[in-house]
């Protein structure tokens, strides 16, 4: 085997498991902390939980709110400005991907320097983050625990992804009980990108065995256990949802994604779509075309969907292909791309293609991809 590494943050995984963050950045030396989030986290009373946790334990804290869907590459700039103003030393983040990411973008700039338009791609962060205590309130995302942070360049309309050891955060806390106020949408949008992670990764040009068994084994615990947390709301089945996400970003993070990320982050930055809808659009056909340089593969996760073998491991990969198909018709969840995107719209594909195949996570595909052929995908999905 090539040498391999595996990075990954301390985990404080559990039920109730928020209530120890106050003794996690008093670990870190914090003397001030910059809590980043967002007025939905506010809403649910998350945010004021978490002061008052940080009050008991006589931490002091400045409140950044300036998060959004898809974050902007000037609100990573005010919040820059904002924990260096404020002499904070230590980043707390609650929320999605937005929030976490917005928290990495920060962390970069101001340990760093300069605008964050200057890391985009792998490795270029080249000095120390601010110490980082990520809290999920997603089973999905990846941010609290991934080497990844995705930040929409606005001018471009781009959606840059920056890559580096660096934005593994110091510890990230996952408690499945803030996952009970979520909705049956927000459930959903996580869990089915946390599985595009899962497959992605399984089948990246860099993946290794310590990516491949956490892969397979967020697959299953998604596939069994989505459709009844949906449906009931039954704490144990988000808490294993929690189990496959972080399962799902130790892989992602350390074994890369595809080309299936490659055109969500583009579609993302253009039409300011919301990136968990355009996984049960995307993930399939980008299966399909990846199928004939990772038969093998992509016939264990077909093992993993069916539970069984068919006559070939090419049956089997396509076997279950098609049963993801239907399992994401299942859901009500858009299943086209004309769903999501104006017909008028459909004329700036190309271009967004022609970005998609240069995002990072198209390099590790294991099938290379054109632009051509990426935009035949999305003609496919129409």
């Amino acid at each position: 085997m090539d040498v391999t590494k595996f990075a990954i943050p301390e985990i404080i995984f559990g039920r109730g498991s928020l209530n120890h963050v106050g003794q996690c950045v008093l670990r870190l030396g914090a003397k001030k902390v910059l809590l980043v989030s967002d007025s939905g986290i506010e809403e649910a009373g998350w945010v004021q939980q978490l002061t008052d946790i940080l009050k008991k334990e006589g931490v002091e804290w400045v409140y950044y709110s300036g998060v959004s869907p898809n974050p902007r590459d000037h609100q990573v700039k005010l919040g820059a400005e904002f924990y260096l103003n404020n002499d904070a030393d230590v980043i707390i983040a609650i929320g999605g991907g937005s929030a976490l990411d917005t928290a990495k973008g920060i962390a970069i700039i101001a340990g760093n320097g300069g605008k964050i338009q200057d890391y985009e791609g792998a490795n270029r962060v080249q000095r120390p983050l601010p110490p980082m205590v990520f809290i999920t309130t997603t089973a999905g995302s990846g941010s609290d625990i991934s080497q990844f942070c995705i930040i929409t360049d606005v001018e471009r309309g781009v959606k840059m992804s920056i890559i580096t050891r660096t934005l593994v955060p110091n510890i990230a806390i996952v408690d499945p009980l803030i996952l009970t106020t979520k909705t049956e949408k927000l459930i959903i949008q996580s869990a089915v990108d946390a599985l595009a992670h899962a497959i992605e990764s399984y089948v990246s040009r860099i993946a290794s065995p310590f990516t491949e068994m956490q892969s397979l084994k967020a697959i299953d615990l998604i596939l069994r256990n989505l459709q009844h947390a949906v449906q009931t709301r039954s704490l144990d089945s988000l808490e294993l949802l929690s189990v496959a996400s972080i399962s799902a970003s130790m892989a992602f993070s350390n074994a890369g994604l595809g080309a299936e990320h490659a055109l969500a982050h583009s579609l993302g930055g253009h039409y300011d779509m919301p990136h968990g809808t355009v996984h049960p659009i995307l993930l399939t056909a980008v299966m399909r075309f990846n199928l004939a340089s990772s038969v093998q593969k992509y016939a264990a996760i077909g093992r993993v969907i069916l539970d069984k073998n068919l006559g070939s491991d090419l049956e089997t990969a396509k076997g279950g292909i098609e049963k993801l198909d239907a399992f994401f018709a299942s859901f009500d969840v858009s299943l086209k791309l004309r769903q999501e995107i104006k017909e008028k719209d459909k004329q700036y594909l190309e271009q967004i293609c022609k970005m998609a195949v240069n995002d990072a996570c198209n390099l590790t595909n294991p099938r290379s991809a054109s632009w051509r052929e990426l935009l035949e995908i999305c003609h496919e999905v129409w």
